[in-house]
Parts: structure tokens; sequence; C-alpha cells
């Protein structure tokens, strides 16, 4: 069972989230932001939680939180301002988590929707590396310092995306420095039916961010 945990932001709120603790060795760990919350978006949506499911058994700690103002977080929709506050009290709680690992051990900061516009708008020194799933790249700040960062970065778009084109999204990230785009085929922007995908993705994704350094 996920372990239930409250997160406390820089201005005072209080935010729930789950913790999906690796089964076996940590290999990673996992931060995950959630879809829009005007429009339904709660860290169990159907993206976050196929990735939450499968992750654990992978070596992947990952952790999932409402942002402000959704289910029993405290807090309003601030716009996508405020919401990257909350991203970086996520990245910050899990930190203890990479202290207990065997060794150092990657950060893959993610998100689906507005949530991957988030996760890219957090350029925090811990984060590892960045998931992206279908960002729409509306909601990100300062998405010119995307094409200096050289940290990897992952895009899974969809092919048949209806919130934006991903060949929009994808001649974008052309200019990102260190930045990996995949278009599921057959998915629209929610995925329904391509989930088991975007956890291949995730999982490959992984692979190489774990792997020792050297190895092909």
């Amino acid at each position: 069972m996920p372990d239930a945990r409250t997160l406390l932001t820089d201005d005072g709120v209080r935010l729930e989230a789950e913790l999906g603790v690796a089964t076996g060795p940590v290999r990673a760990v996992a931060v995950l932001c959630h879809p829009h919350p005007q429009y339904g978006g709660s860290m169990r949506s159907i993206v976050i939680g196929a990735l939450f499911d499968a992750l654990p058994a992978q070596g992947v700690t990952c952790l999932r939180f409402n942002f402000r103002g959704v289910e029993g977080s405290e807090g309003s929709y601030d716009g996508g301002n405020l919401e990257r506050v909350d991203v970086e009290a996520a990245v910050a709680a899990v930190d203890p988590q990479l202290a207990g690992a065997a060794g150092p051990v990657p950060l893959l900061l993610a998100g689906w929707s507005f949530g991957a516009d988030m996760a890219l708008s957090v350029r925090d020194h811990r984060v590892g590396a960045w998931m992206a799933v279908a960002p729409p790249l509306h909601y990100v700040h300062d998405l010119d310092g995307l094409a200096d960062d050289s940290r990897p970065k992952l895009l899974a778009l969809a092919q048949h995306d209806e919130v934006r084109d991903p060949a929009e999204v994808e001649a974008l990230a052309g200019a990102w420095a260190n930045t990996e785009v995949q278009v599921v085929g057959g998915a629209s922007h929610f995925f329904v039916g391509r989930t088991e995908r975007l956890v291949q993705l995730a999982g490959g994704f992984v692979d190489r961010l774990a792997a020792p350094a050297g190895s092909p």
C-alpha cells in the first residue's frame, strides 16, 4: 500500500501525497506531477497512476502529490505560478530517500500535460532528468532555458494529441540540449489504452539514467 505523506510548501501550503517505495534496491527516485487541476487532474489520473503502480517494481521509488486546491491539498489553483512551488516541495521531500539508497541515485522529475509543464519549470540542482508526457508547453517557466540545460529530457508525445499538435512541441524541443522525443502511436492526449507504452518508455529512461558510468 502507498505511504500517505504531507508536503509543506515554502509558502506554508500543505499538500497530500503518496510514496510508493521501490521493490528491492533503489535505482532511482521519481516525482510525478498530475494534469490540470481545473479539468479533473489529480495524483490518481490515468498516466500518473500507471507510472506510480508500475515503477516501484523496477526499483524506482515514486512520490505523487496533489497540487494546491486539489482534493485534500490546501490552497487554490494559481494558474501555473505557485504550482511550481508545489513541485519544489515534492523534490525536497524525496531528497532523504536519495540519501537512504545504497549510493547516489538519479531523481527523475516527471509529469503529464499541465504537470509536465510544471516539471519542466523546476530546475532544482537535485533533479537529474525530466520526463514530460504530452506537455502543452503553455505553462513552462523560462522555456528558453531548457535549450542550455544539459540534463537528459524525454518527451513522450501523443500522435493524436487534442491539446497541442505534437509536431509543434517537437519543433520547440528541437533547440533543447540532450532531449529525446518519442511519439506514442495511436495515442490521444489521454493515452487510454497506451499507458503501457509510457511505462516502457519510463523504464527504459531509468535504465539509461541508472546505468553505471562508462556502460554502453
